[in-house]
């Protein structure tokens, strides 16, 4: 499977690459010379040649004439797709041939055009499916690096079981890095979904598979934080800054929860405390992940000021828990959930106290639960 090996920064500043692949020599000629000026372009005359290129090095965007002899678009596009999944392709189709173009849709072109194609037209929908085709390929990179993520965390977790200390602290990742690594697949899956739609591209399309990939790209940044947290040996205190509480727990519930109408928030616009971003996430994502979890329909974060204190109370209205069970939720260990760890209270518990501030839970059967977090604001 071809995949882009530049670096981020090198394949931002490259020019994109195009293949183009047609049997006819003035057309081919015509199409590589008007796209020369803004892609690096190679060509080939037939289906065999366009096939090796590809699997030598990746390209953005082919554009693919449908007739061609000893291996017609349509084989050629199957075969192609076999050895690059993310690569766009832009099918030339001449008169009479609309059927054929939208079979050729229908086994993974993304575009097709009428040929001779327009200039503008051609250049256009080129730019348009090479960024297309560099963000799939962002995408499944961000896929793939989670999954060895999580691949190498288990591994280093089972090596490290005689170490108790250790074992906790790797529970206690996994059980929070087990949201943002299931967002960042969900995510990639649908940006691949979205792509098969982006026939032709549209505006709407364009700035929603934007939206997932900022989406993905905050999740990651959440992951490595934590892994990064993980392997560090040292216990060294996170870095604190001041940081806004309010814009922290609202992209939590973008990144985490995809924006879930169940989570409502009330109070101050803004409120700043002395903190890690990260480490206030990681709260956040837990006490709101239980709420969810535990069957409530609407859980509120409201932020206010008490007694020259922030103070972040977390209403849902859940099953609610008895005083025994809020006791034992308190110091970790005991869950309802069946597949659940009973760490994320005293997680956030315990992070709560890091940045100075103070955890109470009440909760009553049948009703709900409110959990109130007491942070000093930060010092203007």
């Amino acid at each position: 499977m071809v995949t882009d090996s530049a670096p981020p920064e090198s394949a931002a500043l490259a020019p994109r690459r195009v293949l183009v692949v047609d049997d006819e020599y003035g057309p081919r000629e015509s199409i590589a010379y008007t796209l020369s000026a803004n892609f690096a372009v190679e060509t080939a005359e037939r289906a065999a040649e366009a096939l090796r290129k590809i699997r030598e090095q990746a390209f953005h965007v082919v554009v693919l004439d449908i007739r061609m002899p000893e291996m017609d678009g349509i084989r050629a596009l199957e075969e192609l797709r076999k050895i690059d999944p993310h690569v766009s392709v832009i099918i030339l189709t001449g008169y009479g041939m609309l059927s054929t173009a939208q079979q050729a849709m229908v086994a993974g072109a993304n575009q097709y055009l009428r040929k001779p194609p327009d200039v503008a037209e051609l250049l256009e929908a080129v730019r348009s499916q090479a960024e297309a085709a560099q963000l799939r390929r962002q995408q499944a990179k961000m896929a793939h690096e989670a999954i060895l993520l999580s691949t190498a965390l288990k591994k280093e977790i089972d090596a490290k079981q005689p170490q108790i200390w250790q074992a906790r602290a790797s529970v206690e990742l996994v059980h929070d890095l087990n949201n943002p690594l299931t967002v960042v697949i969900g995510y990639s899956a649908l940006i691949a979904e979205e792509s098969l739609k982006m026939v032709p591209i549209s505006p709407e399309i364009g700035k929603r598979v934007a939206d997932y990939a900022s989406i993905v790209e905050k999740a990651a940044e959440y992951c490595h934080h934590l892994s990064d947290n993980w392997r560090s040996t040292s216990k060294k205190t996170a870095e604190f800054s001041n940081v806004d509480v309010v814009g922290i727990a609202m992209e939590v519930k973008q990144v985490i929860f995809f924006g879930s109408a169940i989570l409502q928030f009330s109070g101050l616009p803004t409120a700043y405390i002395r903190g890690s971003k990260y480490e206030l996430m990681r709260i956040f994502q837990n006490l709101m992940k239980n709420a969810i979890e535990s069957g409530a329909t609407w859980v509120t974060t409201d932020f206010n000021l008490r007694d020259d204190k922030l103070a972040v109370t977390i209403t849902d209205n859940g099953p609610g828990m008895d005083e025994d069970q809020v006791h034992r939720a308190m110091h970790g260990g005991f869950t309802t959930k069946e597949a659940g760890t009973g760490l994320g209270l005293s997680i956030c518990r315990h992070l709560t106290g890091v940045h100075g501030g103070e955890f109470s839970i009440k909760s009553t059967p049948g009703v709900g639960t409110t959990i109130r977090l007491i942070f000093p604001p930060a010092k203007t």
